[in-house]
């Protein structure tokens, strides 16, 4: 996850380079794109939580079959994703008022979105190799993608070695090819894994067909898709509303927000292990092991958190360089610091809640129950903050005022999410 966050970041940087457009583009158009594929991405992830179940009840055949089910549902969904470029073309629009911000940002997503199908490939490859506890594999093929997208945007973006220089679009091109070598690897070694070394595995007694796992994914995947999708799409117009306040401070928002991503990334990661483990006691009708190691993780993510929280607080302004205006005045360059600290303030005191509902909500994913987590989302989200975020844009519309509702937004999910986790109604959750 700290890998997908890198990604992310280095193309901020390289495109903060470019222009300020660009740097003003990149966190909109990332969002536009996550928006739709994320919600496909959920909804194939979620087969990562049948393969851990499998696994964990020793059933070789269902961790076949849910894999399986996990890449046919990342076909349609990378086949659907492209449908929707018109509507998100047209959602870019109400992203800013400066139309070079918006005509880049609609690039990007364009592109990212073709290659939709690269994402929910990997993400059904890179689940079932996590449901199965083979985490390393997942983290190489990572970081090849990573160098990958590196080494394609210093020469898509700006035109090095004789290719034309493309800006944002370069950027999108360097993600999607990165997408396709990642779901390839990952395929392949999946491929080896189940190629016949002798007789075929005798399928556990009662073990459900593809199309009986297919359904199941959706049925419970559909929540953790909307979880996913409702989410972003809030966030999505938090950061359409933080577009208004203008070019220098939205700048210094989207930058943040990429170093947040990085922060916030590994505890994503720490929430899928959650889940996996959380799954694999399930599936073997342990729930207090499933406790146990739901909250051994929570407090390793939580940890992690902090730590990285601090490291990149104390590093504020060396971070901040990389994305501060190259051709700005002194003035341009100090405001945007001076701002930048602020957020980097916001930043540190909602990363305690944020990992401690993430890492408990992909708890309470591992364990089925994802209607709870979907609605608990849409309640606090759509209920609380939003409504708050545009009280503080009508009365005080400024970037460090607007980015304080974060923080109430975050404490009241966690502890809600806390709450359902510790009254225990997903111990008789049965998905397996």
């Amino acid at each position: 996850m700290l890998n997908n966050a890198v990604l992310s970041f280095v193309d901020g940087v390289f495109l903060a380079s470019d222009s300020m457009e660009s740097l003003e583009a990149s966190l909109p158009a990332s969002m536009l794109a996550v928006l739709v594929m994320g919600f496909f991405q959920s909804v194939v992830a979620y087969s990562g939580t049948f393969v851990a179940q499998y696994h964990g009840a020793g059933d070789a055949e269902g961790v076949r079959r849910s894999y399986v089910a996990g890449t046919l549902v990342a076909l349609a969904a990378g086949a659907l994703s492209v449908a929707f470029v018109p509507l998100g073309r047209s959602a870019a629009s109400l992203m800013s008022a400066n139309p070079e911000v918006v005509s880049r940002a609609a690039t990007y997503y364009t592109i990212v979105s073709f290659g939709a199908v690269a994402l929910c490939g990997q993400m059904a490859a890179a689940s079932y190799f996590t449901g199965i506890g083979r985490t390393r594999l997942v983290f190489w093929v990572n970081v090849a993608g990573n160098l990958l997208n590196a080494a394609l945007d210093a020469v898509l973006i700006f035109g090095l070695w004789g290719f034309p220089a493309l800006g944002m679009a370069g950027a999108a091109y360097a993600t999607v090819a990165a997408m396709f070598l990642q779901w390839g690897a990952l395929a392949w070694f999946a491929r080896r894994d189940f190629s016949p070394r002798g007789p075929a595995p005798v399928p556990a007694a009662g073990t459900p067909s593809v199309r009986s796992i297919l359904l199941k994914v959706l049925r419970y995947g559909i929540p953790s898709g909307a979880y996913s999708t409702l989410n972003i799409l809030s966030f999505t117009i938090f950061v359409f509303i933080t577009g208004r306040v203008g070019d220098l401070a939205f700048a210094v928002s989207n930058a943040c927000f990429k170093v947040n991503y990085l922060l916030f990334a590994p505890v994503e990661g720490f929430a899928i292990g959650a889940a996996t483990l959380v799954g694999q006691a399930q599936g073997r009708g342990d729930s207090a092991a499933a406790h146990s190691d739901a909250m051994r993780t929570l407090a390793l993510g939580v940890g992690f958190a902090m730590l990285l929280t601090l490291a990149a607080y104390l590093l504020r302004h060396p971070i901040l360089a990389l994305f501060a205006p190259s051709g700005g005045s002194a003035e341009t360059v100090r405001e945007f610091h001076s701002l930048g600290s602020v957020l980097f303030a916001w930043m540190a005191i909602w990363q305690v809640f944020d990992a401690t509902d993430v890492i408990i909500s992909g708890s309470l994913k591992g364990a089925g129950d994802t209607h709870f987590v979907m609605w608990w989302m849409v309640a606090v989200s759509f209920g609380l903050w939003l409504p708050s975020v545009w009280l503080v844009a009508s009365v005080w519309n400024t970037m460090p005022a607007l980015w304080s509702t974060m923080v109430l937004y975050v404490v009241v999910i966690s502890i809600g999410s806390a709450i359902r986790w510790f009254r225990g109604s997903w111990r008789k959750i049965r998905l397996v």
